[in-house]
């Protein structure tokens, strides 16, 4: 079960950077969000993956932790509010530029001859 989840952890991270890295706001967006889904996950599962199990420690021989599930709860409260807040910075960038790339335009880079170099 370990190795399963893990290995779905690590596919999600690798497909998340993956996407982080890529040019258009789109891409970078759903990267986001799929690394901030593997971060929960990692979180979950750090508490025990163990089955019908109570979540607190009195007396039981095997118990589920709660706190990372109050983690997980919280993250996924964070992180629809950071996604969000990122479609609404992408829309108002594409608004103003009508491009969806993310990078900076060849003339925002600075001459050589600003720089004094």
């Amino acid at each position: 079960m370990e190795l399963i989840v893990s290995s779905a952890i690590g596919l999600m991270t690798a497909a998340a950077v993956y996407l982080i890295l890529q040019q258009r706001t789109f891409p970078i967006v759903v990267g986001l969000t799929l690394l901030s889904y593997a971060i929960n996950i990692f979180l979950f599962s750090s508490g025990r993956l163990v089955i019908d199990k109570p979540p607190i420690i009195g007396g039981a021989d095997a118990y589920t932790d709660p706190l990372p599930q109050a983690l997980v709860l919280t993250a996924i409260v964070i992180s629809f509010g950071m996604t969000a807040l990122i479609v609404v910075l992408a829309l108002r960038g594409f608004l103003e530029t009508a491009t969806d790339t993310a990078d900076l335009p060849e003339d925002d880079f600075p001459d050589e001859t600003e720089t004094g170099t």
